[in-house]
């Protein structure tokens, strides 16, 4: 007698949770090109705004921890290694970076303020204007 083979074909499926749903969405969106339509007013003064802003901060900030960097330095060489000369050097090379961060950042926001100011006022009326 002839021994019967199993032929039998199993198969599982198993779909995705919500939450892995979601979670493959939110990467695919990042891969996903969007179409290049005209930015509203809106859109185009955030847009301005920000480049304003963040210039005069990374200005500022790069200024600001270099200078503070610099001093650390000089004081490291004084307190740790006693190089005295040196150190002050340091310290002098590092204070007009940290003193002058402050002013550096206003002086970039008003020179971004005047090159991108007419343009952001004029977008505001333009948006002023269509809420209406």
């Amino acid at each position: 007698m002839e021994e019967k083979k199993n032929t039998t074909f199993e198969y599982t499926y198993s779909a995705p949770t919500e939450a892995e749903k979601k979670q493959i969405e939110s990467i695919r969106r990042r891969y996903e090109e969007k179409p290049k339509a005209a930015a509203t007013a809106v859109e185009q003064i955030r847009v301005l705004d920000a480049k304003v802003r963040n210039t005069a901060t990374v200005w500022g900030l790069v200024f600001g921890v270099v200078g503070c960097l610099t001093f650390g330095f000089g004081l490291t060489l004084i307190l740790e290694w006693s190089k005295w000369i040196l150190g002050i050097v340091f310290m002098a090379v590092g204070c007009p970076p940290m003193v002058f961060a402050y002013p550096i950042h206003q002086w970039k926001l008003k020179k971004g303020k005047e090159k991108y100011g007419a343009e952001i006022l004029r977008l505001s009326e333009q948006a002023l204007q269509n809420k209406e």
